[in-house]
């Protein structure tokens, strides 16, 4: 990801030699590949001091997390009742997960995966294909219902109409992600070039921004998740 005019700050990436790979004579980048898998490292093994330390008396970390997830959870079953209680996981898992590879992009040397096309498109196929794989095992092919509305007469329209809405859903909640995220990191890579440029105190400006950032970043994982949670609820809802 570049500027016009401006470099991109040194990244792990490039360090390690990990932003293209060649493969039979194409050139693919690999930069937000790297950084994806950092960021599941990072999951990783946060959970597995989380199992190793875990106790009634919770730490800083555990009772960190226990909050987020019991508020999630509470969130959840808020909206979806008790039923949605099988859905707790999934859905706080789309918002720790998404929200850490936002994150990233605050890091020194990192980027967020989240601003490449690619990571979220494939967050959006997964939830697409989700909702709907519960849709049909909840229904049966009575799941049609929820593409036909309730007047028999309107089915040649609405058939079509909500086909199309389904299908630009995984586009919608990609697009939206990839955008926001790209928006701030390029807005940071423009204050940095500027510090680097012309004095550090534009450089020093840009802590401010990182607060707003952080901001930005979790709420736009909540909106993921909240849209997720919305897509998974008309699902197992009765078709209108």
């Amino acid at each position: 990801m570049a500027a016009s005019g401006l470099a991109h700050p040194l990244l792990l990436s490039t360090v390690f030699h990990m932003d293209e790979i060649t493969v039979a004579g194409m050139t693919i980048e690999t930069k937000y590949v790297f950084f994806t898998w950092l960021g599941m490292a990072i999951l990783l093994v946060t959970g597995l001091v989380l199992r190793r330390n875990i106790s009634t008396v919770p730490g800083r970390l555990q009772l960190f997390f226990e909050v987020l997830v019991d508020g999630l959870e509470k969130f959840i079953l808020t909206n979806l009742g008790e039923k949605g209680r099988r859905f707790v996981p999934l859905l706080v898992s789309i918002f720790i997960y998404v929200l850490t590879m936002n994150l990233l992009g605050l890091v020194p040397g990192c980027d967020a995966p989240t601003a490449n096309l690619n990571t979220t498109i494939s967050i959006a196929l997964c939830v697409f294909i989700y909702y709907n794989y519960v849709g049909i095992r909840t229904w049966g092919f009575g799941y049609i219902h929820h593409f036909t509305g309730s007047s028999k007469p309107l089915i040649p329209l609405m058939f079509p109409i909500e086909v199309i809405s389904h299908l630009a859903r995984p586009l919608s909640m990609s697009l939206r992600l990839f955008g926001n995220i790209f928006a701030e990191e390029m807005t940071l890579i423009i204050f940095f070039g500027f510090g680097a440029s012309i004095y550090i105190g534009v450089l020093l400006g840009t802590v401010p921004m990182y607060f707003l950032f952080l901001l930005g970043k979790v709420l736009q994982a909540f909106i993921l998740f909240i849209l997720s949670m919305i897509y998974i609820q008309g699902s197992v809802e009765h078709a209108h």
